[in-house]
């Protein structure tokens, strides 16, 4: 039995992101809860993109005795309690690097990408120098970008859909806020120059997933226990700054029947603690530090909007609630903006700069 790969796909609609004939340029987001990756459609002048959760679980042949493995959301969903996420400090660590190369390979080959194509992949501000070689290794070692392969920082992948329809945030001066699983980055960026990069592992989304699980028992008084996969679900589902509604959901009980119960606080609860502690970083934290080192770029900084990007991002009215309360912290009017996929914003950038560099080569 060969290995699968369960992917979600889209077509997303794009300019400039196609090769020249003699490239095929590919963006890819080795993400530590999903890896999205973003080539040039068949069927017309936009992009195909493809995201599957960055997980394998190993399972027995039946007949013949062998480990096999399957990837992405089969596996999450199927072995729930033999899945393993190879990235979830954000980057591959110690042997989770073999399995994080094999995974790679395994969602390329379902992808038929060719070896000679030019790859650009998005890479976390962490302070990990071989965890970031890791990852180099894990992308350049597999079948494909035989033309090129070079990186850039996922918060400036992730702005570039969000302020332009081509590089134009290469040119531009900015603060990028990239909301993440693992890690919240924030970096000023100077024509593609990072300025006073900031990361915390403190303030991230599988914080809040954590968050959310507690707060549900509390709820609950006790009555219901659910794991952060679960927690995750009822945060990408149900969270909304602009209006959250109750949402009631049924579980099995232990000695037979269900439980139904409703969720009215601890979705936004935990949400809206979350926010609190990235406009603190942001304002009282980052903000500081690059004023200090930078006192022009962050005056010419702030006359722009903040990007916001990462999975966090998607949330409906996140952006509206961070300029909310940035102006309040800072006592002046900021404002903000998001890519229309932050989930895809990372991997989209990647690929415009692949096709440019694609071009250029």
């Amino acid at each position: 039995m060969s290995p699968t790969v369960d992917a979600e796909m889209e077509e997303v609609s794009a300019a400039g992101t196609g090769g020249d004939g003699n490239s095929f340029p590919v963006g890819v987001n080795l993400g530590s809860t999903r890896t999205v990756i973003a080539h040039p459609s068949e069927h017309g002048s936009g992009l195909q993109t493809s995201r599957t959760l960055t997980c394998l679980a190993r399972y027995e042949d039946p007949l013949t005795g062998e480990e096999q493995f399957l990837y992405g959301e089969d596996a999450a969903i199927e072995y729930p309690d033999k899945v393993e996420f190879m990235l979830r400090s954000g980057l591959p660590e110690g042997d989770q690097t073999e399995l994080a190369a094999q995974f790679f390979e395994a969602v390329v080959d379902a992808h038929d990408i060719p070896e000679q194509s030019a790859v650009v992949y998005a890479t976390p501000t962490i302070d990990n120098p071989e965890g970031l070689d890791n990852l180099a290794d894990v992308i350049e070692g597999s079948s494909i970008g035989g033309q090129l392969v070079e990186s850039y920082p996922e918060s400036l992948c992730g702005s570039i859909p969000a302020v332009g329809e081509g590089l134009e945030a290469l040119e531009e001066i900015f603060v990028a806020v990239n909301m993440g699983s693992t890690n919240l980055e924030i970096s000023a960026y100077r024509r593609g120059e990072q300025l006073v990069p900031f990361t915390t592992g403190a303030v991230t989304g599988n914080e809040v997933d954590r968050a959310i699980a507690n707060l549900v028992e509390e709820e609950t008084q006790g009555r219901v226990n659910i794991d952060t996969n679960t927690a995750r679900e009822y945060k990408e589902e149900h969270g909304n700054f602009e209006e959250f509604t109750p949402f009631t959901d049924i579980i099995q009980q232990p000695g037979g029947g269900t439980h139904e119960f409703t969720i009215e606080r601890s979705v936004m609860d935990a949400l809206d603690a979350y926010l609190d502690d990235v406009v603190d970083d942001f304002a009282n934290r980052f903000l500081s530090q690059l004023a200090n080192k930078h006192m022009r770029a962050y005056q010419l900084a702030l006359d722009k909007p903040v990007v916001l990007t990462g999975g966090m991002a998607c949330l409906p009215g996140i952006v509206e609630a961070f300029e909310e309360r940035a102006s309040d912290e800072l006592g002046r009017e900021i404002t903000a903006l998001a890519p229309d996929r932050p989930d895809l914003a990372a991997t989209v950038g990647a690929q415009r700069i692949a096709a440019e560099l694609g071009r250029s080569r």
